[in-house]
């Protein structure tokens, strides 16, 4: 029984895989163009493309919006806070089929509120294979790694200790392990340096 239920929970992780492979994939035939952007509208606007491509049927033509983005935190009262920020601000990836490719479809899109041009402007340039493979690598490269701190601990900072026995002790940083989460502080107790290791969320930078 125990192993029938590990298969099938394998057979639904490789079909989950497989669905974020889907949809980070585009046709063979559609090519990935830059579109400039209001900076901070990203998200709003692959939305409001994505509508109108479904209202005006245009699926087969554009199959696919993307908004580069990485994951990262902040520590926050002794809490991983995490959010997206964006790789390329004010830009969005479309894949499009550039033998379908219209100035219906272009007008549609770039008349969009808080949408400026394609690269190319009115007659859209696709990016080099080269660098959209590079762009989207580094996309799942940063999903692949996890989230990456926004504010990274730095070595002789000092930070203040949030949780554990040295709570609300006060250290400076000696060494810093981004692979493992892990800290290296000097605390001083009754005058004496003392070293502790700590995780990243069990301190929180000095204001």
């Amino acid at each position: 029984m125990g192993g029938m239920a590990a298969d099938e929970k394998k057979n639904q992780n490789i079909e989950k895989g497989d669905e974020q492979e889907e949809k980070r994939l585009a046709p063979d035939n559609h090519r990935w163009y830059s579109l400039r952007v209001i900076s901070g509208k990203e998200r709003k606007i692959k939305e409001m493309i994505e509508m109108e491509v479904e209202r005006s049927g245009w699926k087969e033509i554009v199959s696919q919006v993307l908004v580069p983005t990485e994951k990262v935190y902040k520590i926050r009262a002794g809490k991983k806070v995490i959010s997206d920020r964006n790789i390329l601000p004010g830009y969005i990836l479309v894949a499009m089929d550039p033998e379908r490719l219209s100035g219906e479809v272009i007008q549609g899109i770039t008349t969009l509120p808080n949408v400026m041009h394609f690269l190319g402007r009115d007659k859209p340039i696709a990016m080099q294979p080269s660098e959209a493979n590079r762009m989207l690598g580094k996309i799942d490269e940063n999903t692949e790694q996890g989230e990456s701190m926004i504010e990274p601990f730095i070595v002789g900072e000092t930070v203040k200790i949030v949780d554990g026995p040295f709570n609300e002790f006060v250290g400076d940083i000696k060494e810093v392990n981004e692979e493992k989460k892990k800290l290296k502080v000097i605390v001083k107790i009754f005058g004496r340096g003392t070293e502790v290791e700590l995780n990243f969320i069990q301190v929180e930078k000095q204001s």
